[in-house]
């Protein structure tokens, strides 16, 4: 069974699912029922995130006012905004360009009225697009903190509960400076469970925490803090806004689009091709190469037993996995790697998976995932490439892409985290 490969009508099935994916998390279409009444006063739209852009000009192809403010997205993924000022900043560690986007940010709001209305567009990255270091902290600490953090492995959730207690605009901040305007806040999701606080670190979103959390969560996850930053966190000074601050009263917050909603979508589509679909998680999160393993062996379960699915059917997931890394990476990211644990805990067995990111940039590199399969681990032997050395060394993209397997996009203007697919005939 190790000359298993996937058939070419497979592999199209899987990229028209991941189009019908991120097609359900397509700016105008998400926005659309969800447009604020116009407000007596000026609007103020503020964007972030590595998706913000297409999405800003979905909102003024929608919006029939006057409006004004600033939008922050990744350097390169910039373009003209009609009247909003874009600013490109850097991901997934934070430059002077991300301090000069949080200051027109934070400037933007001044002197607003309750008359006034702000319009808050989150995605996914505006962690790191959004560096404001409180007190005497720099650039460079909150630049190591975020380091610090991708090396640890912790989950997302761990990340933004700490980055919210080392920052002047996340955690609600940005909200409370709008204060007494109206903050009208759209999450386009990538975060495991969609809690709106979590994306970007939530600046117009107010969270629960506490700095002793913060300390405990970076001890548990042996997230090596740079000492300036731990002294911050063991101090009182420039706490966050707990969400029951008087200033949110008025404010509000949707999620628009959502790892949920991309899976839900790519299954009716598989549904309409004749393939049902299982959704295993919308929420997965833990190592990338771990996570490709527990699918492996329900993808060699449902091939060998025809348990707990029966074939054929399509095995859907999502969520945000992490890579530890651990000496000097290759090339890839979370979903090649994925990918590559897949594809050698289920050699021999007949499937046919795809994992990408939906923003279409996965890791280093310019592919969004990669295309696996049960004869992908004898077809790298082939080459003389082995493929757990390579696993091991984060270079999964290096060796898929000597197969000719990765999946590339582009940019695709959403991120609603990762798609992954695993279809059984």
């Amino acid at each position: 069974m190790t000359g298993v490969r996937m058939r070419p009508e497979d592999r199209s099935l899987l990229q028209r699912l991941f189009r019908a994916a991120v097609a359900a998390a397509e700016p105008e279409a998400a926005l659309r029922p969800h447009l604020p009444e116009r407000p007596r006063g000026r609007c103020v739209v503020l964007g972030f995130g590595k998706g913000v852009v297409p999405l800003a000009r979905a909102f003024l192809r929608l919006w029939d006012a006057p409006c004004e403010g600033v939008v922050v997205t990744r350097h390169g993924e910039g373009g003209d905004c009609g009247p909003l000022r874009v600013i490109e900043a850097a991901h997934p560690v934070p430059d002077e360009a991300g301090l000069r986007a949080s200051g027109a940010l934070m400037g933007a709001v001044q002197g607003l009225t309750e008359d006034d209305l702000v319009v808050v567009l989150a995605c996914g990255g505006g962690s790191a697009l959004l560096p404001c270091p409180p007190g005497g902290l720099t650039l460079e600490d909150e630049a190591a903190l975020n380091r610090a953090l991708l090396a640890s492995g912790a989950p997302i959730a761990v990340m933004n509960a700490i980055r919210r207690q080392v920052s002047g605009i996340k955690g609600g901040r940005l909200a409370r400076a709008a204060h007494p305007a109206r903050v009208v806040t759209f999450v386009v999701s990538d975060v495991p469970g969609d809690d709106p606080a979590a994306v970007a670190s939530g600046p117009t979103v107010p969270a629960p925490g506490t700095r002793e959390e913060a300390r405990h969560l970076a001890a548990l996850w042996g997230v090596d803090l740079p000492p300036r930053v731990a002294a911050w966190l063991a101090g009182r000074e420039g706490l966050p806004p707990l969400p029951s601050d008087p200033a949110f009263a008025r404010d509000s917050v949707r999620v628009i689009a959502s790892a949920r909603l991309s899976l839900e979508a790519a299954a009716r589509a598989a549904a309409a091709e004749g393939v049902t679909a299982a959704i295993l998680s919308d929420a997965m999160e833990g190592e990338a190469r771990e996570a490709g393993r527990v699918l492996a062996a329900i993808t060699r379960e449902v091939a060998l037993r025809n348990r707990p699915f029966a074939r054929p059917v399509l095995l859907l997931s999502g969520g945000e996995t992490t890579v530890t890394l651990r000496g000097s990476p290759g090339a890839g990211g979370r979903n090649t790697e994925f990918a590559l644990a897949l594809a050698l805990a289920a050699n021999g067995v007949d499937f046919a998976a795809l994992a990408a990111d939906t923003d279409g940039i996965d890791g280093t590199g310019p592919q969004a995932g990669a295309f696996v399969d049960g004869g992908t681990a004898a077809r790298l032997r082939a080459q003389g490439i082995d493929g757990m050395e390579r696993l091991m060394a984060h270079d999964s993209a290096g060796a898929l892409g000597a197969l000719g397997d990765l999946f590339e996009t582009g940019p695709t203007g959403t991120n609603v985290n990762d798609f992954r697919a695993i279809l059984l005939r």
